[in-house]
Protein backbone atom coordinates (compact mmCIF):
# COMPACT_ATOMS: atom_id res chain seq x y z
CA UNK A 1 0.00 0.00 0.00
CA UNK A 2 1.15 3.14 -1.11
CA UNK A 3 1.71 6.05 1.28
CA UNK A 4 0.04 9.16 0.79
CA UNK A 5 2.51 11.62 2.55
CA UNK A 6 5.26 13.01 0.15
CA UNK A 7 8.47 13.39 2.47
CA UNK A 8 10.27 15.98 0.18
CA UNK A 9 7.38 17.88 -0.97
CA UNK A 10 6.06 21.68 0.91
CA UNK A 11 4.32 21.00 3.57
CA UNK A 12 3.73 24.77 4.42
CA UNK A 13 -0.74 24.56 4.95
CA UNK A 14 -2.84 27.18 3.94
CA UNK A 15 -4.56 29.30 6.23
CA UNK A 16 -7.53 27.27 5.28
CA UNK A 17 -6.00 24.30 6.00
CA UNK A 18 -5.00 25.11 9.34
CA UNK A 19 -8.40 25.91 10.35
CA UNK A 20 -9.36 22.77 9.12
CA UNK A 21 -6.59 21.01 11.30
CA UNK A 22 -8.06 23.51 14.34
CA UNK A 23 -11.69 22.25 14.35
CA UNK A 24 -10.77 18.69 13.32
CA UNK A 25 -8.44 18.67 16.89
CA UNK A 26 -10.70 20.84 18.80
CA UNK A 27 -13.92 18.81 17.68
CA UNK A 28 -12.18 15.10 18.32
CA UNK A 29 -9.83 16.16 21.11
CA UNK A 30 -11.52 18.91 22.75
CA UNK A 31 -9.73 20.71 25.47
CA UNK A 32 -6.47 18.42 24.60
CA UNK A 33 -6.30 19.58 20.76
CA UNK A 34 -3.44 22.04 21.55
CA UNK A 35 -1.07 19.50 23.19
CA UNK A 36 -1.96 16.92 20.28
CA UNK A 37 -0.82 19.67 17.74
CA UNK A 38 1.91 20.21 20.05
CA UNK A 39 2.71 16.00 20.13
CA UNK A 40 2.72 16.39 16.57
CA UNK A 41 4.92 18.74 15.57
CA UNK A 42 7.64 17.65 18.42
CA UNK A 43 7.26 14.00 16.32
CA UNK A 44 8.08 15.61 12.98
CA UNK A 45 10.88 18.25 14.32
CA UNK A 46 12.49 14.88 16.56
CA UNK A 47 11.96 13.39 12.84
CA UNK A 48 13.99 15.67 11.15
CA UNK A 49 10.93 17.28 9.34
CA UNK A 50 11.21 21.09 10.27
CA UNK A 51 8.68 22.36 7.82
CA UNK A 52 6.03 20.02 9.38
CA UNK A 53 6.81 20.40 12.73
CA UNK A 54 6.53 24.48 12.14
CA UNK A 55 2.99 23.63 10.81
CA UNK A 56 1.38 21.68 13.44
CA UNK A 57 3.16 24.55 15.84
CA UNK A 58 0.99 26.79 14.16
CA UNK A 59 -2.07 24.57 14.07
CA UNK A 60 -1.42 24.22 18.25
CA UNK A 61 -1.31 28.41 17.98
CA UNK A 62 -3.97 29.15 16.84
CA UNK A 63 -5.87 26.65 18.56
CA UNK A 64 -4.77 28.11 21.82
CA UNK A 65 -5.33 31.54 19.97
CA UNK A 66 -9.19 30.33 19.61
CA UNK A 67 -9.25 29.08 23.06
CA UNK A 68 -8.14 32.73 24.75
CA UNK A 69 -10.64 34.45 22.37
CA UNK A 70 -13.61 32.41 23.69
CA UNK A 71 -12.76 32.67 27.33
CA UNK A 72 -12.55 36.40 26.74
CA UNK A 73 -15.90 36.55 25.61
CA UNK A 74 -19.05 37.66 27.35
CA UNK A 75 -21.45 34.29 29.16
CA UNK A 76 -24.97 34.55 26.86
CA UNK A 77 -26.27 34.40 30.20
CA UNK A 78 -24.71 37.69 32.00
CA UNK A 79 -22.33 37.42 34.51
CA UNK A 80 -22.19 34.54 37.82
CA UNK A 81 -24.18 36.27 40.63
CA UNK A 82 -22.04 33.96 42.89
CA UNK A 83 -18.96 35.99 42.03
CA UNK A 84 -18.31 39.37 43.22
CA UNK A 85 -17.02 42.12 41.81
Amino acid sequence: MASGWHFKEDATPTPGEVEAMVAVLEGRHGAWAAEVAEFFSTLHSLKGDAGRSWAWAGVAELVRRRVAARLAEPSPCGPDPEIKT
